[in-house]
């Protein structure tokens, strides 16, 4: 008798430590992956010393495919945007932390990838003369910045320097939602609003008077797979695509995530 009742104890006691454990893991995981989406702690409120208009029109909260717990990206719209981006974006910004390779299953096969690398130059070397020299680009380089150094960057910008995009979505509050309306909300400033000369009015961006100009418009880019081209489309696409950019392992992370639920149930 003595011997059923510790038994019946000791698995009573690892019961409930294992629900605690479990409990545990399940609420941190819903707070951090609340505070992922949305930049906030669930029920805690947050302290400014900007004002509204310093801070930025606040974007709106849009349906993206790939938010919900068992959503993945839209691949075709990551190759779309990818090709928003090198048609547009990529006159001015890098995407330093992206190499040719990444693109292989995501959203080009490995010989369209491998064709797209050795349409750019890299240096290399030396060679056995102690030289450097120019070789067309391999899966394993990274993709080309459009200036040399940040000086260049600047000069050829006003004095601005353009952000690299490999992390912007993860760097800017709001993250998809902002970058989309930024590049979707530039509009003519309202009476009263003084812009200096070589800015633009955008209210999603912090203070109102951003250096990059409008760069999308319908018919900009026209797309491979036959998918209308607008503004909005083109927002979409790229945004898209530089959230896999800065979350490469968010697929991945979201299928493993969803085995451990099973296994702990």
């Amino acid at each position: 008798m003595a011997s059923t009742s510790s038994s019946e104890s000791q698995a009573s006691f690892l019961t409930s430590r294992t629900s605690l454990v479990a409990i545990s893991t399940f609420t941190v995981g819903t707070i951090a992956w609340y505070t992922h989406l949305y930049g906030t702690i669930p029920f805690i409120g947050q302290v400014s010393a900007n004002s509204p208009s310093e801070e930025g029109l606040h974007p709106t909260a849009y349906p993206w495919s790939h938010n919900g717990w068992f959503q993945t990206f839209d691949h075709s719209s990551i190759r779309r945007g990818y090709q928003v981006y090198k048609e547009v974006c990529a006159a001015c910004h890098s995407l330093e932390r992206i190499a040719w390779r990444n693109l292989v299953g995501v959203s080009h096969t490995a010989s369209e990838a491998k064709a797209m690398a050795e349409e750019v130059e890299y240096p290399d070397g030396p060679n056995d003369q102690g030289e450097m020299f120019q070789r067309p680009g391999k899966l394993s380089d990274y993709l080309p910045s459009p200036y040399p150094n940040e000086e260049a960057a600047r000069s050829s910008n006003g004095g601005a320097l353009p952000p690299d995009l490999s992390l912007i979505i993860k760097a800017r509050h709001g993250g998809c939602d902002y970058v989309y309306s930024l590049l979707t909300g530039y509009v003519d400033p309202p009476a009263g609003v003084d812009i200096r000369e070589g800015l633009n009015y955008n209210p999603y961006f912090p203070g109102g008077a951003i250096a990059m100009a409008r760069v999308l418009f319908d018919g900009l880019v026209e797309y491979d797979d036959g998918t209308p081209g607008t503004t909005s489309q083109y927002a979409k696409d790229v945004v898209t695509f530089l959230n896999w950019a800065s979350e490469p392992e968010h697929d991945e992370r979201k299928k493993i995530g969803l085995q451990a639920i099973i296994l702990m149930s």
